[in-house]
């Protein structure tokens, strides 16, 4: 049982490097205060970013060093370690996904699916999903919520 262990942790140092250097490849990337889409925001890094990683867990990665100094956790497929290399051009580049497909996206749900869904489900009324979307609540409330319920740190 040790053995299979030892060969595990192995196998995880090698894949994950604590302090590799990653590119941000969303338009604007949230750094949270926990591994979770429920965590504060801390703050923002940006397109062709270039952070320090510290620790991987369930599909979040620890932001340790950003351009501006902030720290938190953002979600694992906002980051790639391909070096970005902003260029000037005459073509508008393409920009990867907002901050808030990667969330979706987190939660496996995206355009396709959705679009997919409704063509299965033609018979369905959308109208309070559609009302749920625009509705928008403060992020000081939602914080002040989240500790109320004991969601939040």
């Amino acid at each position: 049982m040790k053995m299979k262990l030892a060969i595990c942790a192995g196998l995880l140092a090698a894949t994950w490097t604590w302090g590799a250097e990653m590119s941000v490849q969303v338009r604007e990337g949230q750094l949270r205060n926990r591994a979770s889409f429920l965590g504060a925001v801390n703050g923002t890094v940006t397109y062709g970013d270039r952070v320090t990683v510290g620790q991987k867990q369930a599909g979040w990665i620890e932001v340790v060093r950003s351009p501006s100094g902030v720290t938190g956790w953002i979600h694992e497929s906002a980051l790639t370690p391909k070096r970005i290399v902003l260029s000037s051009g005459t073509d508008d580049a393409r920009i990867g996904a907002s901050g808030e497909e990667v969330a979706l996206a987190g939660k496996g749900f995206n355009k396709e699916v959705e679009a997919e869904y409704k063509k299965q489900n033609a018979k369905l009324d959308y109208a309070w999903v559609e009302c749920m979307l625009n509705f928008k609540i403060p992020e000081k409330e939602l914080a002040e919520f989240l500790k109320q319920g004991g969601l939040g740190k």
